[in-house]
């Protein structure tokens, strides 16, 4: 049984990472801005992935989400034995732990993916704004206004008279107000 919890930390390990692949790059497309030549724009996308890892503290978004996966197996791991050894002694630990390792590598891939994808998130994001700034084409968000309204226009090209006031006298001003 101590091989078997030896092991687990690695499967678990090797489990995480088959788990969660992400690019390294940005997952956002880029084009050469308005008389920029190809090799100013590969310049400029070589400066912008370095200041893009910068800004999300080096560490890509693969590691990010592998070391979140890992740290919350090992808390699973360690919550488990401490609650198996509460509950049933050195066996209980054992199988705490073991079941704490399960239990903290199943939160673990899905803290890794998220933590992965805002890794992500956050690196298109410096991407994009370094790019922009060196003058290159990036995508923006939005949509298609509606057409403006258009009216009928006469023949003649003149627009219509407006339409005369109502017939009678104007009815008088409330009390109080002024003129």
């Amino acid at each position: 049984m101590s091989s078997l919890l030896r092991l687990s930390p690695m499967v678990a390990l090797l489990v995480l990472g088959a788990c969660v692949t992400i690019p390294n790059g940005p997952s956002v497309m880029a084009l050469p801005g308005t008389g920029k030549n190809f090799d100013q724009f590969r310049a400029d996308d070589a400066d912008c992935r370095q200041y893009a890892l910068v800004q999300i503290g080096g560490a890509t978004a693969n590691d990010a989400a592998v070391h979140s996966g890992v740290q919350s197996a090992a808390f699973g791991t360690a919550v488990g034995a401490l609650a198996g050894a509460a509950m049933g002694g050195h066996e209980g630990a054992a199988v705490g732990a073991g079941m704490g390792l399960l239990a903290g590598s199943a939160a673990g891939a899905s803290a890794g993916q998220y933590s992965g994808y805002d890794t992500q998130r956050r690196y298109d994001q410096a991407y994009l704004q370094c790019m922009y700034a060196k003058g290159q084409r990036v995508p923006v968000a939005g949509e298609m206004a509606p057409a403006p309204k258009t009216y009928a226009q006469p023949a003649s090209g003149y627009s219509a008279a407006p339409p005369p006031p109502p017939a009678g006298n104007p009815p008088p001003p409330p009390p109080g107000a002024t003129r």
